[in-house]
């Protein structure tokens, strides 16, 4: 297990679409959507546990097909939602009604781009076995533990990235009406290049 828990620690040190989409619903939506994104991407991870843990992962690995339905239906959503944030009018500063509501639709839209990534699936189904002791418990329980201890440290990094990032967004983004202004610009950009990184992915 300690093992595994500093392999994880070395692996969140590599930014990936996790950190990036808790920074950019940070900056827009302050430090309860920021962690509250952290939730949804925990919780799908959670749930792609579970799919290795029952074998479904396998099929995304074997079946072009379906790996190729997934990518394409997480890469549309975060195209989506990158072309909604470039068209949405630049505000000089975020009102707390509207950062309720964004923090209210962060955890839907977190929790939907982890799903809809294949490429977790396959992490998952080929790195948590690696951990497995065939003289433990057994398997499924095994796998099941060392999801949730992923999942709970995914959730601690994740607001801790929150924590900073809206720290430094409420000094940046809406005290500072010229750099709000492109505040949209660039999540809307975040989103694209991520939904444009997962439509080149491949499944090897």
């Amino acid at each position: 297990m300690w093992a595994f828990i500093l392999v994880v620690l070395v692996l969140f040190l590599i930014p990936g679409p996790a950190v990036l989409l808790t920074l950019t619903q940070t900056a827009r939506g302050g430090l309860k959507a920021g962690i509250i994104t952290g939730v949804g991407i925990a919780v799908g991870d959670l749930l792609h546990t579970v799919a290795a843990v029952l074998g479904l992962s396998a099929i995304l690995m074997t079946s072009a097909l379906a790996f190729e339905v997934v990518k394409y239906l997480g890469a549309a959503y975060l195209i989506f939602l990158g072309i909604k944030s470039l068209l949405e009018k630049t505000q000089k500063q975020v009102k707390p009604a509207e950062k309720k509501a964004n923090a209210s639709v962060s955890f839907r839209q977190a929790l939907l781009i982890e799903l809809l990534n294949p490429k977790t699936s396959l992490f998952f189904l080929a790195f948590l076995p690696q951990f497995v002791r065939p003289d433990g418990p057994p398997v499924v329980y095994q796998l099941l533990s060392l999801g949730l201890v992923f999942v709970l440290m995914s959730i601690l990094y994740t607001s801790l990235l929150a924590l900073l990032a809206s720290s430094l967004g409420n000094k940046l983004f809406y005290k500072n009406s010229k750099i709000s202004r492109w505040q949209g610009k660039v999540v809307g950009t975040i989103y694209i290049g991520l939904g444009l990184q997962l439509v080149f992915q491949s499944q090897k």
